[in-house]
């Protein structure tokens, strides 16, 4: 599966080294040139990690790590200037995951991008999200409503699973399928909203009437982050 990244930088010129060094790595990078955009990109998909440049033209690095931090859990390695110890200190109190001094190495970022992912993963595996009388399960890979498996295919789990990491956060179908496009789908069925109609019918007490995975008309679904 490839890891879907997001970097918000605005020297151009090093963006671009950076997107083709870690293609050939095996990363999907989209590039964002400030931070206004940086989080529209972050706000339209699921990405697996951000980069994120301190010194950007219009909403600064130190902001754009605070309001992605309001609403997500995205690891964040920042890149920062030499020198600037104290925004350094800032961006990890705000929840940034590692930072990177420019001029630095790519294989250095690599090596860093690696080790936030494999962090992240580690605390996921082991980590039971609990929305009310519903358990999600992720080393298990199930889904439990009053402590009963909820019937779900691998690819209905991963679903539901990416709308509870975004819990309150509307999801497009595009950022839905950017988000699962590695996962096979089922052979004859290749439709979301299909596929959330099975959902419901396993986790919701009335599938007609859903509380937990809800239907924003024109702009796609959420997870409700209040349950019973």
């Amino acid at each position: 599966m490839t890891d879907q990244i997001l970097l918000i930088e605005d020297d151009l010129r090093l963006a671009e080294m950076v997107k083709s060094y870690l293609g050939e790595a095996g990363f999907s990078v989209t590039v964002a040139s400030n931070g206004t955009a940086g989080l529209a990109a972050q706000a339209r998909a699921a990405f697996d990690a951000l980069i994120l440049d301190l010194m950007l033209p219009d909403v600064d690095g130190l902001e754009v790590c605070r309001r992605i931090r309001a609403h997500a859990d995205t690891p964040i390695l920042m890149l920062t200037a030499r020198g600037e110890a104290m925004d350094r200190v800032v961006g990890l109190e705000l929840g940034a995951d590692d930072y990177l001094s420019k001029p630095f190495e790519p294989r250095e970022l690599l090596a860093r991008l690696r080790a936030i992912l494999r962090r992240a993963r580690s605390e996921r595996k082991s980590e039971i999200l609990r929305y009310g009388r519903l358990e999600i399960d992720i080393e298990a890979r199930q889904a439990r409503l009053d402590s009963k498996i909820c019937p779900l295919t691998s690819y209905q789990f991963e679903l539901l699973l990416t709308l509870a990491r975004h819990a309150g956060r509307v999801l497009s179908r595009d950022a839905i399928m950017d988000s699962l496009k590695n996962h096979r789908l089922e052979a004859f069925d290749r439709s979301i909203d299909v596929q959330i109609s099975r959902i419901r019918a396993a986790v919701e007490d009335d599938p007609k009437k859903p509380r937990r995975v809800i239907t924003v008309r024109g702009a796609g679904y959420v997870f409700a982050k209040a349950q019973d």
